[in-house]
């Protein structure tokens, strides 16, 4: 039980740290889409003295970190603890790191899916959108908004898949 518990907190701190750094690397994509998304938004979401970092890019991956690590920690203890179940440490092991890492890859392939509907299909609507003042770029400003709320759903939809991938898992070796 008490490597079972260690590999928890392991699986926990990975998912923290790949889940930052996927925010940091997610952010500098979407920045390159659209800065507006950022300094017109999410650095007033997120804190006022954004405005006054000299560096975008730095702004940027503090958002990025700071809007995904909480993430990696619920999907960590989500998975660890599914993983729990596994009939023992070694299986527990290769299921949590099979279901985080699954978990990533469907949430890239959701935030590209993301791209690509918000620059061709919701940026192209004439809907009545609530947004920030003197845009100059509006068209890319709801394809960076449309890659983030997709990135969010494929890390909800991923953490399903990895739990199902470990309860197969669990399945297969009873």
């Amino acid at each position: 039980m008490a490597k079972k518990i260690g590999i928890l907190i392991l699986i926990v701190i990975i998912s923290i740290i790949l889940a930052s750094i996927y925010g940091i690397l997610h952010n500098q994509i979407s920045y390159s889409i659209s800065s507006e998304y950022f300094t017109k938004f999410k650095f007033d979401q997120i804190g006022e003295w954004l405005h006054q970092v000299e560096n975008e890019r730095i702004a940027i991956s503090f958002v990025g970190f700071v809007s995904t690590w909480w993430f990696g920690l619920l999907l960590g203890l989500i998975i660890g603890i599914v993983g729990m179940f596994q009939p023992n440490s070694k299986i527990m092991w290769k299921s949590g790191i099979g279901a985080i890492f699954r978990t990533l890859g469907i949430a890239i392939g959701i935030g590209i899916v993301g791209i690509l509907v918000g620059k061709f299909l919701i940026s192209n609507l004439n809907a009545n959108w609530n947004l920030p003042a003197e845009l100059i770029d509006q068209k890319s400003f709801l394809t960076a908004g449309t890659m983030h709320n997709f990135s969010y759903f494929g890390g909800i939809i991923g953490l399903i898949y990895g739990i199902l991938y470990q309860l197969k898992i669990k399945k297969a070796s009873a």
